[in-house]
């Protein structure tokens, strides 16, 4: 299933391609997770994002690297999923963040308009597009901390994630590349499911109303996977996207 990335940038800083984009380039000989730093506060967007959008998006390529040893649940299912186009609205909203001037001494913090993704609004689309709307009862952030979300299932199932690490690049003024890490706890009637997932984008600005988007989901076994040693840092599926976003 994809997951939207939808960090914390506290400024777009213009810097040559690195690690995330060297990443994208090597799909999908990925033999560990990415450069990452603990997730604090919310993924800052570049201003051109801002607004409404209808993303179309198509996933491209699936692959499972350590089959037929290890292959996670759902992983044939989604093979129903290749080439064919999911179109869902999400939305990024100019929300004021408060940072610190100095990051040495934390002394004193100002609120900056940022561009934010409305992670709960963009949540609750893209799992509806993917699952119905009948399957998707709502979904919640944490008013606390932007990081961390509940999806609520039909059949008191629940979806509860929370992105722990994330990093970003703004390689020129119309590209923007990030990653997200998240946990993911999947609870059912009789059992629960944990595992960690990397969502990295690539974000290409075309024009004021059109954004091109290359996306991987990667799926990681949690510490709890009785396989999790043998592949503890390797990605045991590979979802790739591509994303056409028209603004509203």
């Amino acid at each position: 299933m994809l997951v939207l990335i939808l960090g914390c940038s506290n400024h777009l800083e213009l810097s040559i391609a690195g690690n995330l984009s060297d990443r994208l380039t090597n799909y999908p000989r990925w033999m560990t997770k990415p450069v990452v730093s603990f997730a604090s506060g919310d993924l800052v967007y570049p201003d051109w994002m801002v607004g409404n959008w209808t993303v179309t998006s198509t996933l491209i390529d699936l692959t499972a690297p350590l089959s037929p040893q290890i292959i996670t649940p759902g992983f044939e299912s989604n093979r129903r999923y290749l080439e064919k186009s999911i179109e869902f609205p999400v939305r990024f909203i100019e929300k004021a963040i408060s940072r610190p001037i100095n990051a040495a001494f934390l002394s004193t913090i100002i609120s900056k308009p940022s561009i934010v993704a409305d992670r709960s609004f963009n949540a609750l689309a893209i799992s509806r597009a993917y699952l119905g709307n009948q399957s998707v009862l709502s979904v919640k952030t944490d008013p606390n901390n932007p990081n961390r979300q509940i999806t609520f299932l039909r059949g008191a199932h629940q979806l509860i994630s929370t992105v722990i690490a994330r990093n970003s690049e703004t390689p020129s003024r119309n590209q923007f590349i990030a990653t997200e890490i998240s946990q993911q706890i999947f609870r059912g009637e009789t059992n629960t499911y944990l595992n960690e997932v990397e969502t990295t984008t690539a974000y290409q600005l075309l024009s004021a109303d059109k954004i091109l988007g290359d996306q991987v989901t990667a799926i990681y076994l949690s510490p709890q996977s009785p396989d999790f040693f043998q592949a503890p840092n390797r990605p045991v599926a590979l979802y790739r996207y591509r994303l056409e976003l028209l603004k509203d």
